[in-house]
């Protein structure tokens, strides 16, 4: 695990372009602490740095950016390739010679021998790099198939930059970094905002399992993106699928082959563990390849309807783990909150963040690589939001389903306030007490669905419509979702798969642990595990209407159905209690009205009238508040950080648009 960063164009000579990527791999310093290296090329001005934690091979060897042994190919390399060993030896049977031990030279090989395409169809792992190709003079960005690790880009002057995270790139000189409002009105919408968009207007996230060949051009850069992976279609389809038992069998093997494959490494290994039905498997199979104690990590909270320790305690003993546990108090979560906007580089509101981040510290303290259950809900139909949606979306299909869309049409073009005095009479089922208009107007937007995908949009959104609540926004960005033409769980497999995964949950994982220079893994997201679990149908994942009814019998290997047949919360954070106690001063403060106005971004009644709310009792808007809550704090981070000539707080002027030049 590394941190990337560099550059094309610029005509730099070598000794600035030597001071642009150290300035820029210094800001990725906790992603690489064992290392800095720098390549840079000044007649094709093309420059990569590489920020290096050692676990494959710790040796100078396995140092970067490292060159193909032929000179064609330079590359600056995040992330680990888990089949190395067996591509090196396939290599070596006809007559590649290897100098060191690592990986990053086993895929350079790769790449000369076979050609990008193949080398990258060929390996199993989770990578994000640069590579530049002196022959055809271009930069490849390249990133791996569901998006483990970060890459962003975008063109500041007359340079193409890059890096894993956007500090990298604010590290430039040339940098002049402008808010992206309707960025910002995708973060209220899903609480992350996804790719190819970022925060900043003109700066991109390549998309999972894409590589994108920039090409100087006339001036400017030539763009041209190549998706070489797209995840299956997860309903079965043509011949009759493999028998149940057959099934298991193929994911079992599959899974045990990728936890076997990424416990390699120089340095301790150990696994994140929630008690959950994932991390519990994953565990199970890490113990059941190795030799002593795998080291396990769980926290617990003194609220006991978010308390999952026990049962990871409990789970570590059954499998023989030797087990660390924290225990997080509200004090806890305080310190760790203003350390947010510097971990997570851009606005991010998964508040599952905060014991995300303490428990990779906890980890840190004994381990260099960390393993996780993270894409068994998207792979195996885990979700309990998929049993609602697919029930409302049967609920529409019925003949009363058309009044139910005009009904709800309605009430969404009504204010909030000639909704107050039907109040009353509604009962809305959800947490809390939910006697606001506001609330059941926002609810029937799940109502006007005209399609199975807008429907799953929808109930996975936040604020509604989101560009309501940002000033400037005009909601004419969204994130893409396929068509709806398939199975309806298979749909929100899909789609979760393409978005919610890579920009959530991985983004969550990926910052949090790197903040502290802990490498971690997805053994779940192995391509092969993938496979296998496309091979499923997709009726046969939801058993009684509950999920992930494979890996539940895959675990009954191991333990005792007890121990994991139960709601399950994960890393999750008692927001709305602690927003309304021990974090009501903070929240106060980045929600002041005047602050808001002053700053420009969002509509301040609106947002103070949910705060009031919600403080009050009357209602829980604490997945929406956390939103607002976590922009305002990275806002505040940027302002500090930034050149006050750098921060737009006026309505932005258009940046060179990257989007366009590859479209065309």
């Amino acid at each position: 695990m590394c941190g990337i960063a560099g550059f094309l164009g610029g005509g730099l000579p070598t000794d600035r372009a030597l001071g642009e990527l150290a300035a820029m791999t210094a800001a990725l310093r906790h992603r690489g602490p064992d290392g800095e290296g720098f390549w840079v090329d000044a007649q094709a001005a093309v420059a990569l740095g590489h920020r290096r934690l050692a676990v494959i091979d710790l040796s100078p060897l396995g140092a970067q950016p490292m060159r193909s042994p032929g000179g064609r190919f330079t590359i600056t390399f995040n992330g680990e390739i888990y089949n190395f060993r067996a591509l090196r030896a396939e290599l070596a049977a006809s007559g590649v010679r290897f100098r060191g031990g690592s990986d990053t030279e086993v895929l350079l090989a790769a790449i000369e021998e076979w050609g990008l395409v193949q080398a990258l169809e060929r390996s199993r792992g989770m990578f994000a790099f640069g590579l530049w190709d002196a022959a055809e003079r271009v930069l490849w960005l390249v990133r791996d198939r569901f998006g483990e690790k970060p890459l962003y880009y975008g063109q500041l002057g007359d340079a193409l930059v890059f890096g894993s995270e956007l500090k990298a790139l604010r590290a430039h000189s040339l940098w002049r970094g402008e808010i992206d409002r309707e960025a910002l009105a995708l973060l209220l919408r899903y609480q992350y905002i996804p790719a190819p968009h970022s925060v900043f207007r003109g700066i991109h996230k390549l998309s999972p399992g894409c590589a994108l060949a920039v090409r100087a051009q006339g001036g400017g850069f030539h763009l041209e993106e190549l998706c070489y992976f797209e995840p299956a279609a997860i309903a079965a389809s043509g011949a009759s699928p493999p028998r149940e038992e057959e099934l298991l069998e193929q994911v079992s093997a599959a899974l045990a082959d990728s936890v076997r494959l990424q416990m390699v490494a120089d340095v301790p290994v150990g696994a994140f563990l929630s008690g959950g039905i994932d991390s519990s498997l994953v565990v199970a199979e890490m113990q059941r390849a190795s030799a002593q104690p795998v080291r396990t990590f769980s926290i617990g909270f003194e609220e006991a309807s978010f308390d999952e320790a026990p049962y990871a305690r409990e789970v570590a003993t059954r499998l023989g783990t030797r087990h660390t546990e924290l225990r997080v108090a509200p004090r806890d979560a305080l310190a760790v909150i203003p350390k947010l906007p510097g971990i997570y580089d851009e606005p991010f509101a998964d508040s599952s963040q905060v014991p995300t981040a303490l428990v990779s510290s906890l980890a840190r303290s004994e381990v260099t690589v960390s393993l996780s259950g993270d894409g068994g809900d998207e792979l195996f139909g885990g979700y309990l939001r998929y049993v609602e949606v697919a029930d409302r979306w049967r609920r529409l299909q019925r003949p009363s389903g058309k009044w139910m869309r005009a009904l709800a049409r309605t009430v969404t073009s009504l204010p909030a306030g000639a909704l107050s005095p039907l109040v009353p009479s509604f009962r809305v089922a959800s947490r809390g007490r939910l006697r606001s208009a506001q609330r059941i107007k926002e609810r029937a937007y799940g109502w006007t669905a005209a399609s199975f995908a807008d429907l799953y949009d929808v109930m996975t959104s936040c604020w509604q419509p989101a560009d309501r609540y940002v000033i400037g926004a005009s909601g004419q960005i969204a994130a893409a979702h396929a068509s709806s033409g398939v199975d309806p769980l298979a749909h929100m497999m899909r789609t979760d798969t393409r978005r919610y995964l890579p920009d959530d949950i991985l983004v969550k994982v990926d910052r949090a642990a790197m903040a502290v220079s802990l490498e971690t893994r997805v053994p779940l997201l192995d391509v092969e595990v993938a496979r296998s679990a496309w091979r499923i149908p997709a009726a046969m994942h939801m058993r009684d209407g509950r999920g992930k009814w494979v890996l539940r019998r895959l675990l009954e290997r191991h333990l005792p159905r007890e121990l994991f047949e139960r709601p399950k919360s994960g890393f999750a954070m008692p927001v709305a209690k602690w927003l309304r106690g021990e974090l009501r001063d903070w929240a106060e403060a980045q929600l002041d009205p005047a602050r808001l106005r002053r700053e420009g971004y969002l509509v301040a009644p609106q947002i103070g009238c949910r705060w009031q709310q919600h403080v009050s009792g009357r209602v829980d808007w604490s997945l929406h508040l956390w939103s607002v809550l976590m922009f305002q704090a990275w806002l505040e981070d940027f302002a500090r950080t930034s050149a006050p000539a750098r921060l737009a707080t006026a309505l932005p002027h258009r940046a060179p648009d990257v989007a366009q030049a590859m479209r065309a």
